[in-house]
Protein backbone atom coordinates (compact mmCIF):
# COMPACT_ATOMS: atom_id res chain seq x y z
CA UNK A 1 0.00 0.00 0.00
CA UNK A 2 2.11 2.58 -1.26
CA UNK A 3 1.90 6.39 0.04
CA UNK A 4 4.85 8.96 -1.27
CA UNK A 5 5.24 11.83 -2.88
CA UNK A 6 7.36 12.63 -6.28
CA UNK A 7 9.10 16.33 -6.53
CA UNK A 8 8.46 17.35 -10.23
CA UNK A 9 9.12 21.40 -9.85
CA UNK A 10 11.12 23.25 -7.27
CA UNK A 11 11.10 26.82 -8.35
CA UNK A 12 9.40 29.78 -7.46
CA UNK A 13 8.16 32.39 -10.60
CA UNK A 14 11.38 33.23 -12.34
CA UNK A 15 12.96 30.67 -14.13
CA UNK A 16 16.05 28.98 -13.74
CA UNK A 17 19.01 26.30 -15.79
CA UNK A 18 17.99 23.33 -13.02
CA UNK A 19 14.45 23.70 -11.57
CA UNK A 20 11.06 23.76 -12.75
CA UNK A 21 8.22 25.59 -11.04
CA UNK A 22 6.01 23.89 -8.43
CA UNK A 23 4.65 20.36 -9.01
CA UNK A 24 4.20 17.46 -7.44
CA UNK A 25 3.05 13.86 -7.89
CA UNK A 26 1.34 12.43 -5.00
CA UNK A 27 1.20 7.88 -4.99
CA UNK A 28 -1.34 6.65 -2.32
CA UNK A 29 -2.30 3.26 -3.15
CA UNK A 30 -0.98 3.31 -6.85
CA UNK A 31 -3.68 6.31 -6.88
CA UNK A 32 -1.71 9.32 -8.44
CA UNK A 33 -2.94 12.99 -7.56
CA UNK A 34 -1.00 15.98 -9.62
CA UNK A 35 -0.31 19.49 -7.37
CA UNK A 36 0.22 22.08 -8.78
CA UNK A 37 1.01 22.05 -12.92
CA UNK A 38 4.29 24.64 -13.58
CA UNK A 39 5.46 24.72 -16.88
CA UNK A 40 6.85 21.70 -18.30
CA UNK A 41 5.04 19.38 -16.02
CA UNK A 42 3.96 16.47 -18.58
CA UNK A 43 7.46 16.03 -19.85
CA UNK A 44 8.72 15.70 -15.60
CA UNK A 45 6.08 13.50 -14.73
CA UNK A 46 7.14 11.67 -18.11
CA UNK A 47 10.99 11.75 -17.16
CA UNK A 48 10.33 10.53 -13.86
CA UNK A 49 8.76 7.61 -14.73
CA UNK A 50 4.73 8.75 -14.07
CA UNK A 51 2.12 7.27 -16.55
CA UNK A 52 0.00 10.52 -17.26
CA UNK A 53 -3.04 8.72 -17.60
CA UNK A 54 -2.39 7.25 -14.12
CA UNK A 55 -3.48 10.78 -12.88
CA UNK A 56 -7.03 10.64 -10.96
CA UNK A 57 -7.31 14.43 -10.16
CA UNK A 58 -5.36 17.53 -10.28
CA UNK A 59 -5.44 20.04 -7.31
CA UNK A 60 -4.04 23.84 -8.23
CA UNK A 61 -3.31 25.62 -5.18
CA UNK A 62 -3.88 29.30 -6.75
CA UNK A 63 -3.66 30.86 -10.17
CA UNK A 64 0.01 31.96 -10.67
CA UNK A 65 1.01 31.07 -13.37
CA UNK A 66 4.25 28.98 -12.29
CA UNK A 67 1.85 26.70 -10.81
CA UNK A 68 -1.11 26.10 -13.20
CA UNK A 69 0.57 27.29 -16.75
CA UNK A 70 1.56 23.50 -17.43
CA UNK A 71 -1.61 22.33 -17.05
CA UNK A 72 -3.11 22.81 -20.08
CA UNK A 73 -0.60 21.60 -22.38
CA UNK A 74 -0.92 18.42 -20.06
CA UNK A 75 -4.74 18.67 -20.94
CA UNK A 76 -3.90 18.51 -24.62
CA UNK A 77 -1.93 15.43 -24.43
CA UNK A 78 -3.85 13.36 -22.48
CA UNK A 79 -6.37 13.91 -25.16
CA UNK A 80 -3.40 12.70 -27.41
CA UNK A 81 -3.22 10.08 -25.24
CA UNK A 82 -6.82 8.77 -25.49
CA UNK A 83 -7.92 9.12 -21.96
CA UNK A 84 -11.57 8.23 -21.79
CA UNK A 85 -12.44 8.96 -18.10
CA UNK A 86 -13.04 12.35 -16.64
CA UNK A 87 -10.38 14.34 -15.09
CA UNK A 88 -11.63 16.69 -12.39
CA UNK A 89 -10.01 19.75 -11.59
CA UNK A 90 -9.66 21.19 -7.90
CA UNK A 91 -8.76 24.84 -7.65
CA UNK A 92 -9.81 28.12 -6.84
CA UNK A 93 -11.90 31.05 -8.94
CA UNK A 94 -11.69 31.79 -11.56
CA UNK A 95 -10.21 28.49 -12.86
CA UNK A 96 -13.11 27.78 -14.59
CA UNK A 97 -13.12 31.07 -16.97
CA UNK A 98 -9.64 30.04 -17.82
CA UNK A 99 -10.61 26.37 -18.25
CA UNK A 100 -13.64 27.30 -20.87
CA UNK A 101 -11.47 29.27 -22.70
CA UNK A 102 -8.67 27.01 -23.13
CA UNK A 103 -11.09 24.09 -24.13
CA UNK A 104 -12.81 26.52 -26.83
CA UNK A 105 -9.71 27.66 -28.37
CA UNK A 106 -7.17 24.40 -28.24
CA UNK A 107 -9.67 21.15 -26.89
CA UNK A 108 -12.66 21.79 -28.22
CA UNK A 109 -13.42 18.09 -29.19
CA UNK A 110 -11.09 16.57 -26.13
CA UNK A 111 -11.85 12.37 -25.98
CA UNK A 112 -12.96 13.07 -21.85
CA UNK A 113 -14.85 15.45 -19.95
CA UNK A 114 -12.31 17.92 -17.57
CA UNK A 115 -14.39 18.91 -14.68
CA UNK A 116 -13.61 22.03 -12.25
CA UNK A 117 -14.09 21.53 -8.56
CA UNK A 118 -13.95 25.14 -7.21
CA UNK A 119 -11.58 25.16 -3.98
CA UNK A 120 -12.52 27.64 -1.35
CA UNK A 121 -9.78 28.83 -0.37
CA UNK A 122 -10.83 30.74 3.42
CA UNK A 123 -12.86 27.03 4.40
CA UNK A 124 -11.35 24.16 5.88
CA UNK A 125 -13.19 21.84 3.58
CA UNK A 126 -13.30 18.11 2.45
CA UNK A 127 -13.05 18.16 -1.14
CA UNK A 128 -12.21 14.17 -2.15
CA UNK A 129 -12.94 11.32 -0.15
CA UNK A 130 -12.86 7.86 -1.78
CA UNK A 131 -12.51 4.31 -0.32
CA UNK A 132 -8.97 4.86 0.94
CA UNK A 133 -8.34 8.54 1.04
CA UNK A 134 -9.61 12.02 2.11
CA UNK A 135 -8.36 15.51 0.70
CA UNK A 136 -8.95 18.36 2.77
CA UNK A 137 -8.40 22.19 1.87
CA UNK A 138 -6.21 24.05 3.95
CA UNK A 139 -6.52 28.35 3.66
CA UNK A 140 -2.88 30.18 3.10
CA UNK A 141 -1.93 33.36 3.36
CA UNK A 142 -0.89 34.46 -0.04
CA UNK A 143 -1.40 37.83 -2.24
CA UNK A 144 -4.04 36.18 -4.51
CA UNK A 145 -6.59 33.19 -2.79
CA UNK A 146 -4.78 30.34 -2.20
CA UNK A 147 -4.87 26.74 -0.72
CA UNK A 148 -3.05 23.78 0.74
CA UNK A 149 -3.89 20.34 0.59
CA UNK A 150 -4.10 17.70 3.35
CA UNK A 151 -3.78 14.22 2.29
CA UNK A 152 -5.11 11.59 5.05
CA UNK A 153 -5.06 8.01 4.55
CA UNK A 154 -8.23 6.54 5.74
CA UNK A 155 -7.87 3.79 8.73
CA UNK A 156 -6.98 0.55 6.87
CA UNK A 157 -9.46 -2.36 7.60
CA UNK A 158 -9.12 -4.67 10.94
CA UNK A 159 -7.02 -8.02 10.44
CA UNK A 160 -8.07 -10.73 13.06
CA UNK A 161 -4.88 -12.67 14.72
CA UNK A 162 -5.07 -15.81 13.38
CA UNK A 163 -3.31 -17.36 16.96
CA UNK A 164 -6.60 -16.45 18.49
CA UNK A 165 -9.35 -17.88 15.10
CA UNK A 166 -7.24 -21.31 16.63
CA UNK A 167 -7.62 -20.51 20.35
CA UNK A 168 -11.10 -20.08 20.34
CA UNK A 169 -11.98 -22.29 17.07
CA UNK A 170 -13.86 -19.20 15.58
CA UNK A 171 -16.08 -19.75 12.60
CA UNK A 172 -16.08 -17.83 9.67
CA UNK A 173 -19.00 -15.58 10.86
CA UNK A 174 -17.82 -14.98 14.12
CA UNK A 175 -14.69 -13.89 11.84
CA UNK A 176 -16.71 -11.44 9.83
CA UNK A 177 -18.19 -10.18 12.87
CA UNK A 178 -14.61 -9.54 14.32
CA UNK A 179 -13.48 -7.80 11.51
CA UNK A 180 -16.58 -5.75 11.04
CA UNK A 181 -15.14 -4.18 14.68
CA UNK A 182 -17.67 -5.98 16.45
CA UNK A 183 -17.17 -8.18 19.95
CA UNK A 184 -17.73 -11.91 19.47
CA UNK A 185 -19.52 -14.24 21.57
CA UNK A 186 -18.74 -18.09 21.86
CA UNK A 187 -20.91 -20.96 22.15
CA UNK A 188 -19.69 -21.08 25.63
CA UNK A 189 -21.28 -17.68 26.28
CA UNK A 190 -18.50 -15.79 26.73
CA UNK A 191 -18.61 -12.46 24.75
CA UNK A 192 -14.84 -11.46 23.36
CA UNK A 193 -14.29 -7.85 23.28
CA UNK A 194 -12.74 -7.01 19.58
CA UNK A 195 -9.52 -5.82 20.63
CA UNK A 196 -8.96 -9.15 22.21
CA UNK A 197 -9.45 -10.58 18.46
CA UNK A 198 -8.18 -7.71 15.81
CA UNK A 199 -5.53 -5.31 15.30
CA UNK A 200 -4.78 -2.33 13.11
CA UNK A 201 -2.11 -3.29 10.11
CA UNK A 202 -0.85 0.09 10.37
CA UNK A 203 -1.54 3.60 11.34
CA UNK A 204 -3.47 6.01 8.88
CA UNK A 205 -0.47 8.10 7.47
CA UNK A 206 -0.68 11.72 5.52
CA UNK A 207 1.10 14.32 3.65
CA UNK A 208 0.33 17.98 3.75
CA UNK A 209 1.18 20.30 0.89
CA UNK A 210 1.30 24.23 2.10
CA UNK A 211 2.07 26.12 -0.84
CA UNK A 212 2.02 29.80 -1.50
CA UNK A 213 1.86 31.54 1.96
CA UNK A 214 3.07 33.56 4.92
CA UNK A 215 3.64 31.75 8.03
CA UNK A 216 0.21 30.69 9.23
CA UNK A 217 -0.33 29.12 12.61
CA UNK A 218 -3.90 28.65 11.62
CA UNK A 219 -2.84 26.53 8.89
CA UNK A 220 -0.09 24.75 10.48
CA UNK A 221 -2.62 23.72 12.81
CA UNK A 222 -4.98 22.35 10.90
CA UNK A 223 -2.47 19.64 9.82
CA UNK A 224 -1.82 18.28 13.56
CA UNK A 225 0.30 14.91 13.59
CA UNK A 226 1.20 15.19 9.75
CA UNK A 227 3.47 12.54 8.43
CA UNK A 228 5.06 14.91 5.99
CA UNK A 229 4.75 18.39 5.40
CA UNK A 230 6.00 20.32 2.31
CA UNK A 231 6.48 23.98 3.10
CA UNK A 232 7.26 26.34 0.62
CA UNK A 233 10.41 28.56 1.78
CA UNK A 234 10.94 30.90 -0.76
CA UNK A 235 13.50 33.06 0.97
CA UNK A 236 16.52 32.56 3.42
CA UNK A 237 15.70 33.73 7.42
CA UNK A 238 17.40 36.89 6.61
CA UNK A 239 14.59 37.97 3.96
CA UNK A 240 11.90 38.04 6.42
CA UNK A 241 10.36 41.48 5.64
CA UNK A 242 10.74 40.69 1.83
CA UNK A 243 8.88 37.23 2.31
CA UNK A 244 5.88 39.24 4.32
CA UNK A 245 5.60 41.67 1.78
CA UNK A 246 5.31 38.85 -1.50
CA UNK A 247 3.05 36.72 0.98
CA UNK A 248 5.90 34.11 1.11
CA UNK A 249 7.58 32.25 3.93
CA UNK A 250 11.22 31.96 4.55
CA UNK A 251 13.31 28.48 5.89
CA UNK A 252 12.43 29.52 9.48
CA UNK A 253 8.80 30.03 8.59
CA UNK A 254 8.45 26.84 7.25
CA UNK A 255 10.52 25.29 10.43
CA UNK A 256 7.93 27.13 12.77
CA UNK A 257 5.24 25.81 10.72
CA UNK A 258 6.08 22.15 10.84
CA UNK A 259 6.48 22.63 14.94
CA UNK A 260 3.09 23.74 14.92
CA UNK A 261 1.85 21.20 13.05
CA UNK A 262 4.11 18.33 15.59
CA UNK A 263 4.78 17.34 11.52
CA UNK A 264 7.48 14.16 11.62
CA UNK A 265 9.25 15.38 8.20
CA UNK A 266 9.48 18.78 6.82
CA UNK A 267 10.30 19.25 2.82
CA UNK A 268 10.72 22.41 1.63
CA UNK A 269 10.61 23.96 -1.44
CA UNK A 270 9.45 27.02 -4.01
CA UNK A 271 13.33 28.63 -3.74
CA UNK A 272 13.62 32.06 -4.95
CA UNK A 273 15.95 31.97 -8.08
CA UNK A 274 18.32 34.39 -5.95
CA UNK A 275 19.56 30.73 -4.59
CA UNK A 276 21.65 28.54 -6.75
CA UNK A 277 22.19 25.92 -4.00
CA UNK A 278 19.02 25.51 -1.82
CA UNK A 279 21.33 24.30 1.12
CA UNK A 280 21.22 27.24 3.20
CA UNK A 281 17.79 27.38 2.90
CA UNK A 282 17.87 23.59 4.49
CA UNK A 283 20.22 24.26 6.99
CA UNK A 284 18.74 26.84 8.52
CA UNK A 285 15.28 25.19 8.68
CA UNK A 286 17.17 22.47 10.30
CA UNK A 287 18.24 24.79 13.04
CA UNK A 288 14.60 24.82 13.99
CA UNK A 289 13.23 21.70 12.99
CA UNK A 290 16.02 18.94 12.53
CA UNK A 291 13.96 16.55 10.05
CA UNK A 292 14.03 18.79 7.56
CA UNK A 293 15.14 17.66 3.44
CA UNK A 294 15.18 19.53 0.32
CA UNK A 295 12.64 19.50 -2.55
CA UNK A 296 15.11 18.41 -5.15
CA UNK A 297 13.30 17.00 -8.31
CA UNK A 298 12.65 13.50 -9.20
CA UNK A 299 12.87 12.50 -5.73
CA UNK A 300 10.41 10.78 -3.98
CA UNK A 301 9.70 10.59 -0.50
CA UNK A 302 7.99 7.84 0.84
CA UNK A 303 5.91 7.77 3.89
CA UNK A 304 6.53 3.82 5.69
CA UNK A 305 3.74 2.37 7.32
CA UNK A 306 3.67 1.93 11.26
CA UNK A 307 1.54 0.45 13.52
CA UNK A 308 0.13 3.16 16.09
CA UNK A 309 2.25 2.44 19.31
CA UNK A 310 5.22 2.55 16.61
CA UNK A 311 3.97 5.98 15.88
CA UNK A 312 3.07 6.88 19.39
CA UNK A 313 6.64 6.03 20.07
CA UNK A 314 8.10 8.05 17.36
CA UNK A 315 6.29 11.33 18.22
CA UNK A 316 7.52 10.65 22.08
Amino acid sequence: MSFSITILGSSSAKPTANRHPSAQAVNIHEQYYLVDAGEGVQQQLIRYGINPLKLRAVFISHLHGDHVFGLFPLLSTLGLYGRRTALTVYAPAPFGELLDCHLRYFDSDLPYPVLWHEVHTTQHELLLENRTLEVWSVPLRHRVPCAGFLFREKEPPLNIDKFQIAKYGLSIAQITAAKRGEPVALDTGEVLPNEVLTYRPYAPRSYAYLSDTNYSAKAAGLCSGVDLMYHEATYAASEQRLAADRGHSTSADAAKAALRAGARRLVIGHYSSRYKDEGQLVEEARQLFPATDAAVEGRRFTIEKTTAAQKQAIER
